[in-house]
């Protein structure tokens, strides 16, 4: 992974407990956040007590490199987020430049724990389908914005390669969102539903108290049956 291919747009603390329908008993459980980039769910669940590591490939970066990524970016996005504001639903979010505070806030927030998570193995450099760690090791593992929400760039075999593997390290498996970039079901539902219970894994589609893109309104849940 290069610099410039790294888009980093971190969701709070806040917005993690809702996509994610996380209970206060969740919250004290051992969880893997896949995927997470400069996200503060791992910094502001520490500085609550709880146990969380942080798998990413972008944590391969320092946080100075991290910073200067997130000031392009930032610059990139907005304008596109004007653009496009009708694909998404403003009410929690009220507007464009509400969603930039909350953006770089949350950004900020990871930046201050970086380094120091890094150093004590909360932030890893690590990406599906192969991840450095044992057998149900995590109670509980979140994926956020990637699977099926990638469903052009990502494709069902890879789908299956990585819940293969978050099925093995975690008991319970929570994805969000359900929608492709262009807010469309994901064609690789059900083909994953299929698998996951051909494989004595169960499965199921509950509904969010989050939704920010328009049709994001479930997640899916997997685990051992």
């Amino acid at each position: 992974m290069e610099l410039h291919s790294v888009v980093p747009w971190g969701r709070s603390f806040a917005e993690y407990k809702r996509m994610f329908c996380l209970t206060e008993e969740d919250l004290n459980k051992s969880i893997l956040g896949c995927g997470d980039g400069p996200a503060s769910f791992n910094a502001e669940l520490t500085q609550q007590g709880g146990k969380v590591t942080s798998i990413d490939p972008a944590y391969a970066f320092s946080a100075d490199q991290f910073s200067q990524r997130i000031k392009l970016v930032y610059d990139e996005i907005m304008p596109q987020m004007a653009k496009t504001k009708d694909n998404y639903v403003w009410e929690d979010i009220p507007s464009v430049d509400a969603l930039g505070e909350i953006r770089m806030s949350a950004m900020n927030t990871f930046l201050a724990d970086y380094e120091i998570g890094k150093q004590k193995g909360r932030y890893l450099n690590a990406a599906l389908p192969s991840l450095p760690f044992d057998e149900h090791q995590f109670e509980l593992a979140l994926c956020s914005h990637y699977l099926f929400l990638y469903s052009e760039q990502v494709n069902l075999l890879q789908h299956l390669d990585a819940l293969r593997e978050l099925t093995r390290i975690a008991n319970e498996v929570r994805i969000y969102p359900l929608v492709t970039l262009s807010g469309e079901p994901s064609p690789y539902i059900e083909p994953v539903m299929d698998w996951l219970g051909a494989n004595n894994l169960r499965s199921q589609l509950r509904p969010c108290q989050y939704q920010f893109q328009k049709g994001a309104t479930q997640m899916l849940v997997a685990g051992v049956a």
